[in-house]
């Protein structure tokens, strides 16, 4: 039987997690973001957005989109997507630049319409998604199969979700979108940004070593 692989040493040395291949945009991607603690509500709308456009697709195809998908929703500002319309529904399925999905467009202009109603009962998504952090952190994972792909806490935070009237927030989504936000740390044991996720002291090292490739 073969084992999945959950690292690998890219051309600069770095072990990173699989999962992000040896593309530079993903490995980037994976090195200063991915597990990295949002609370900046804008970055976390955009993310369950964007998590939501990438269901059935990879999230290397949606990561080179994301600046069309930016400009496309007004930097995903909650407030200027909230107002649109019917014109703008037309203009984002002419857009060659990101994922031309009617649902999945309409969801997105739902999910702004969501957050501004979550601040005007005095709530915020940054609160929300955060309140359902795990009460303890799990150690770190070594094999695939200790990387769920759902928890009661995603499950938790998609109906609580749902019930605000955001759409394309099923547990599985959620649940990497708490990932993405560094709401919970599955950055492998072996990857050398597990201990820099929230700290820097992993994100340092690995431009250090960045500093070093470039000089040879």
């Amino acid at each position: 039987m073969t084992t999945r692989r959950t690292t690998l040493t890219g051309l600069d040395g770095i072990v990173r997690c699989a999962w992000c291949g040896t593309d530079p945009l993903y490995a980037a991607y994976h090195d200063t973001e991915w597990g990295r603690p949002v609370r900046d509500e804008v970055r976390i709308f955009e993310k369950l957005c964007l998590e939501g456009f990438q269901s059935g697709l990879s999230w290397l195809t949606i990561l080179r989109k994301r600046e069309a998908f930016r400009v496309a929703f007004r930097d995903f500002d909650p407030v200027a997507v909230a107002r649109f319309g019917p014109r703008d529904v037309a203009r984002l399925l002419r857009d060659r630049g990101i994922v031309r999905n009617r649902a999945k467009i309409d969801a997105t202009i739902a999910n702004a319409r969501a957050v501004v109603a979550l601040h005007a009962a005095g709530e915020s998504l940054t609160d929300l998604v955060w309140s359902h952090a795990p009460a303890r952190r799990r150690p770190a994972p070594r094999r695939w199969s200790q990387v769920p792909s759902q928890t009661p806490e995603s499950r938790a935070l998609a109906r609580a979700l749902r019930a605000r009237g955001f759409r394309f927030v099923g547990p599985t989504t959620a649940y990497a979108a708490m990932q993405a936000l560094g709401v919970v740390n599955d950055h492998f044991a072996a990857c050398a940004l597990r201990d820099g996720s929230g700290t820097g002291r992993g994100v340092a090292r690995v431009a250090a070593r960045r500093r070093q490739s470039s000089k040879r």
